[in-house]
């Protein structure tokens, strides 16, 4: 080999060797996987629950608000498992959307505890459903549109304060509610509210085959996403003659874009918890639990 072909070789090598981690790199993404602690389906006591899903590979768990505070956190501290976030335990029983005052005031009082659980357990938001309309296919519907946007406003501008002085974001969720279906009206909806402590909890599969693409509600909302629940949905229409409709399916198996969520997800800059909300069945044990895991893993590669 003479010195100009030695020369154009390693030249080329070169060049292949600074090209190919940005040709073959996956994403770096920091994201931590958690599981809604009322999607669990192991049987047993908090704790036995907490070290499943250790076991299966969860970085951490969302408890739900006005749990056993002390055994919470004990199973925290015996598993080493964090707090992703709590989930308000009463929001769709007391609706801050009810016509009724005192119903209002158990909702907000509600929102209170799990802001507190939130503080107790080292979560820094908590995922709320503001209030439901009537024709909701779930929940207690008990207002209109319109109704539902003033009440519920009133009564979260009431408790930012309290989130404020606990450190804990309080955010909205998108879901089955018949009430916020557009991306353009959950960016109304916090700019009515006009708070940095009020942001929001991005569940999505929830936007599934009607509300979509999940991708443009994530381009919407930018920097105001404070969690995300990991959901898939089915393309197929619910079953009217079916109870609870269309089974959600596996993650990886349903109609979501996941490579377009993820793009979207890195453009907002969103990073931190990224929480499963997956029927009990499908983290019926470690294996089950594990399997979700690796879906998720999968999922946050592409």
């Amino acid at each position: 080999m003479n010195r100009r072909t030695f020369l154009e070789l390693s030249a080329t090598a070169a060049t292949v060797t600074a090209l190919a981690p940005r040709a073959f790199a996956a994403p770096k993404r920091s994201l931590r996987k958690a599981i809604m602690y009322s999607t669990i389906g192991v049987k047993g006591s908090v704790l036995e629950k907490f070290r499943a899903m250790k076991e299966a590979g969860f970085d951490g768990i969302e408890p739900m608000g006005a749990m056993n505070r002390e055994e919470v956190i004990a199973a925290f501290k015996e598993t080493g498992l964090k707090a992703a976030s709590v989930c308000d335990h009463i929001h769709w029983q007391k609706t801050l959307s009810s016509p009724s005052e005192e119903v209002r005031k158990d909702g907000f009082n509600g929102l209170v505890i799990a802001l507190e659980d939130a503080k107790a357990y080292g979560a820094s938001s908590v995922l709320l459903v503001p209030g439901v309309v009537f024709g909701a296919p779930i929940g207690r519907p008990d207002s209109t549109f319109d109704e539902c946007w003033t009440r519920s406003i009133a009564e979260i501008k009431k408790a930012v304060p309290v989130a404020k002085n606990l450190g804990v974001k309080i955010s909205i969720e998108n879901v089955g509610n018949n009430f916020i279906s557009k991306p353009e009206q959950a960016v109304q909806y916090l700019d009515a509210i006009n708070s940095e402590w009020v942001g929001w909890h991005f569940d999505i599969g929830n936007v599934g085959r009607t509300q979509g693409p999940a991708e443009k509600w994530i381009t919407a909302l930018g920097k105001r996403i404070n969690r995300i629940h990991v959901k898939d949905f089915s393309t197929t229409p619910p079953d009217p003659a079916v109870k609870g409709g269309a089974a959600r399916p596996k993650l990886l198996d349903g109609g979501t874009n996941w490579p377009a969520v993820m793009a979207a997800l890195d453009a907002a800059g969103y990073s931190g918890w990224a929480i499963t909300e997956q029927p009990g069945n499908q983290a019926a044990d470690v294996a089950t639990a594990r399997d979700m895991v690796g879906r998720m893993d999968r999922i946050f590669a592409l």
